[in-house]
């Protein structure tokens, strides 16, 4: 059955366009293009967008603007499209909110991928919880609505994005079991190939940031030194 999602497609080049566009558009995917920064915000405030797939290198914005500002009023998922050796871009993409990134040059079987994960779990809310998972998880001021894909801490509703709530839910899911952070990649999104483990560290550093008191001294999810994080116990 195809696939209706639409989904933002932002670079300058009408080649990336064209070699993007058909495998997408083919799979029954709507694709909406944008050329520039100012353009894909412009786009994406007048459609329904399910994901953006944004290049850095765009002319009037760059993408890290433009991903910074869709994640200041949207929690859509992001993949970046970056340049081969520039690490930078990585991780600024993954600081100012991306889900995900993939550099360039790529296979489109790995770009395919890469959008059906993250469309996945952004669908995930319609197909409701695994029996073996509780709907709630309630610790210590932390509520986490699975069904909902809601989130409060303290009382105070906290945005997170997909691949944060994800990150989330899967730690909280089994309090006290320790994840290496291959463990976790595959547990987001199915394989940890063409994948640093270092993105895992930006989504939970972000993930702090929003819950904890003091991100510094966590409460709820701990570094498990030289292997990877667990979620407190119960």
């Amino acid at each position: 059955m195809p696939d209706s999602s639409t989904i933002l497609l932002v670079d300058d080049e009408d080649a990336v366009q064209k070699l993007l566009a058909y495998p997408l558009e083919r799979e029954g995917f709507r694709v909406l293009q944008a050329r520039d920064g100012e353009e894909a915000l412009a786009r994406f405030r007048a459609e329904d967008v399910d994901l953006v797939v944004l290049d850095v290198m765009i002319p009037k914005l760059d993408g890290l603007e433009v991903c910074k500002r869709l994640r200041a009023e949207s929690t859509v998922p992001i993949i970046m499209l970056t340049a081969r050796d520039d690490e930078l871009d990585k991780v600024l993409g993954l600081e100012l909110g991306a889900d995900d990134y993939i550099t360039k040059p790529f296979s489109i079987r790995e770009f395919r991928s890469r959008v059906r994960a993250l469309l996945r779990r952004a669908a995930a809310p319609r197909h409701g919880v695994g029996p073996e998972q509780e709907e709630v998880i309630a610790v210590d001021g932390l509520r986490i609505d699975l069904g909902r894909r809601t989130v409060e801490v303290r009382e105070q509703a906290v945005q997170l994005t997909y691949v944060e709530f994800e990150l989330l839910r899967t730690l909280a899911a089994h309090p006290g079991r320790v994840y290496s952070r291959r463990m976790l990649l595959e547990a987001l999104w199915g394989g940890a190939d063409y994948r640093e483990p270092r993105t895992i560290d930006v989504h939970v550093r972000h993930l702090r940031e929003k819950l904890e008191r003091d991100p510094r001294e966590p409460e709820y999810i701990f570094t498990v030194r030289g292997v990877g994080y667990r979620f407190r116990d119960r």
